[in-house]
């Protein structure tokens, strides 16, 4: 293929979607993510596009939203991998809430799995994943159909949620930034999300490395509000990815990462929900995936008492206790 045929290729992609990420034009056009970047910096010249973290948007900003049958055919190795960590955050008989949204409809599908679980949500998709799970209940808000994305959205939805109290609520959206927090490009969408934020004692956002630093129209989750954020490991070139990642966890979201460094290390104290420590306490728990930054083993960090008592600074009482205690 032409340059100029390629580059065609890439405007009509990004003009069909809103938003593609450079791994996934690299796979439609058949060539490197290094040819695609410059392709990418060539058609932004001319202004016909704008680059974003790991990826390409619609001149002027902010991103348009896509509609399901677009969004179902992005980053679809990523949505899943996002949706495999996530679901190890959902306990037995546990009652959620989960968005709209084709990462989260990929965790229902997951969830599927998790005896005596509770689901409230405003997604047909997500309803529909669950829909043979015999030990799931699924509970749906009213409100009207909006069919680009098989949502529940509007007054209905909204006031269905009013009184709920569950454990987490598992969003997604089109944009994630460490100043605004996760934002969407519709007002309705955006209102319901708000609502399930309301409804929820911790947020987990679910995000692939293509939406980070993306800014988009409306907020529905500030910063402050977001518990835990899922991602996938950003690639080795986008420092911009990675920098977002930092801001976020500076600012005490929790960062687990599917596929990457971080993966294991992201699920935090205490279980899957991580619930033995405080939230806010864990933000340096997990650090930035990527080759900019040094990841501390997580293994040989902790010690038992007794293996305290007898390091280096030990006493020769501390010992002689130690040993008093394993004799009985």
């Amino acid at each position: 293929m032409f340059a100029a045929e390629r580059r065609q290729l890439i405007l009509e992609m990004v003009r069909a979607n809103g938003a593609v990420s450079l791994r996934e034009l690299a796979r439609v056009v058949q060539t490197s993510e290094v040819t695609v970047r410059r392709d990418v910096r060539a058609l932004e010249a001319e202004g016909l596009l704008d680059r974003r973290h790991g990826g390409a948007v619609l001149p002027g900003g902010f991103t348009r939203e896509s509609g399901f049958p677009q969004k179902s055919h992005l980053a679809t190795a990523e949505k899943t991998a996002i949706a495999d960590l996530a679901a190890n955050f959902v306990e037995e008989g546990e009652a959620i809430v989960v968005g709209a949204g084709t990462t989260t409809q990929e965790l229902a599908r997951r969830l599927a799995r998790v005896p005596g679980l509770t689901v409230v949500t405003n997604s047909l998709l997500v309803a529909q994943a669950l829909a043979h799970a015999n030990r799931v209940e699924v509970v749906m808000t009213g409100g009207t159909l909006r069919g680009s994305n098989y949502a529940l959205v509007g007054s209905g939805a909204e006031q269905s949620l009013h009184g709920l109290r569950v454990s987490r609520a598992f969003l997604s959206g089109a944009g994630l930034t460490a100043e605004r927090g996760l934002s969407t490009s519709n007002m309705l969408s955006a209102s319901v999300d708000r609502a399930l934020v309301q409804a929820a004692a911790e947020v987990v956002v679910l995000a692939d490395h293509t939406k980070l630093g993306t800014d988009t129209m409306f907020q529905t989750v500030p910063t402050d509000l977001i518990t835990r954020l899922v991602t996938d490991e950003p690639p080795a070139h986008d420092d911009r990815a990675a920098t977002e990642l930092q801001a976020l966890a500076d600012q005490g979201v929790q960062i687990a990462v599917a596929g990457g460094q971080g993966g294991a290390a992201g699920s935090g104290a205490g279980g899957p929900g991580g619930d033995a420590v405080p939230a806010r306490q864990q933000r340096r728990d997990v650090p930035v995936p990527g080759p900019r930054r040094q990841v501390p083993g997580a293994g040989g960090q902790l010690r038992s008492a007794s293996a305290s008592m007898l390091g280096e600074q030990g006493t020769g009482a501390e010992r002689a206790r130690v040993a008093d205690m394993r004799r009985r």
